[in-house]
């Protein structure tokens, strides 16, 4: 890259666009969701489909609950913007590309996606180099977390207006996270306007996993330590709608991974089912 301080997202970001992707290349319609822009985004080598995280049996339980998710913020999104609501807040955005591959949906809202500096400028030459371009309602939002930047700061200097109702979104994030730290988050988001909806996704306790799912978590958090990007927070529902209220949210409910199950994957006939682990808050101001 031409500019030095571009940098690619990290691996749990490019995992998350490959797993995506292989839900359409390896998994038989009806698909949940379509996208395989974020492997374009990504551009991994030709050899990427037999990486062992990418084994298309192993993994089938953590690529269903990926798109399952992704899925439930789209439709929560395009449901919002049926309401009238113009914002939407993607935190910790990573290789999301719901902007490229829904602009009927998208181009009706200010979309703002914060992450980290680097990414972002890696990401926002990436979009211009695969001729999507950055559309003038996308605002890529650098926010610097380990130098403690404010991204309600620096979203409100890239236009976002607190003073109108928004979706707020993330997904992948608490469990980097101090329970101090989301719930400084949650008290942010909960001092937007009227009308405004958050939905952030937690990892459960072990002990709260189906059996068959406890090993695959038990990889996943020793691949994150290894990776350097540790998992230091798991809520109990209960846990997470306390800290919710306790942030100043009064109507909060848990969406539980299961229900995802039940929406996106009742009746197919190959099985495929999202593994059990992450579950949803779902608040409203």
């Amino acid at each position: 890259m031409a500019d030095e301080q571009a940098k690619a997202p990290d691996s749990t970001a490019v995992r998350v666009a490959l797993w995506r992707a292989m839900h359409v290349q390896v998994d038989p319609p009806p698909h949940v969701l379509d996208d395989e822009i974020g492997l374009r985004l990504a551009a991994p080598d030709d050899g990427w489909r037999r990486r062992p995280d990418m084994d298309p049996h192993t993994t089938s339980g953590f690529r269903a609950a990926i798109v399952a998710r992704a899925r439930f913020i789209e439709d929560l999104v395009a449901e919002q913007a049926d309401r009238g609501v113009t914002q939407y807040v993607a935190l910790g955005a990573g290789l999301d590309t719901f902007a490229q591959r829904k602009p009927e949906i998208a181009s009706r809202l200010q979309l703002f996606e914060v992450d980290q500096p680097g990414p972002q400028e890696w990401k926002r030459h990436r979009l211009v180099e695969l001729g999507y371009g950055i559309p003038d309602w996308l605002h890529l939002v650098p926010v610097d977390f380990e130098a403690s930047e404010s991204w309600l700061e620096r979203l409100t200097a890239a236009g976002f207006d607190s003073g109108r109702p928004a979706v707020i979104v993330s997904t992948g994030v608490t469990m980097y996270l101090t329970e101090e730290a989301t719930a400084a988050t949650l008290r942010q988001i909960a001092g937007l306007a009227p009308g405004s909806t958050l939905a952030m996704t937690f990892l459960l306790p072990t002990e709260l996993l189906d059996d068959a799912d406890r090993p695959g978590l038990t990889a996943s958090k020793e691949g994150a330590q290894a990776a350097g990007t540790p998992f230091i927070s798991f809520y109990t529902p209960q846990e997470m709608l306390t800290l919710a209220r306790e942030s100043g949210f009064e109507d909060a409910r848990h969406v539980p991974g299961a229900s995802l199950a039940e929406r996106y994957f009742a009746g197919r006939t190959d099985g495929l089912r999202p593994s059990s682990g992450e579950d949803l808050l779902l608040a409203t101001t």
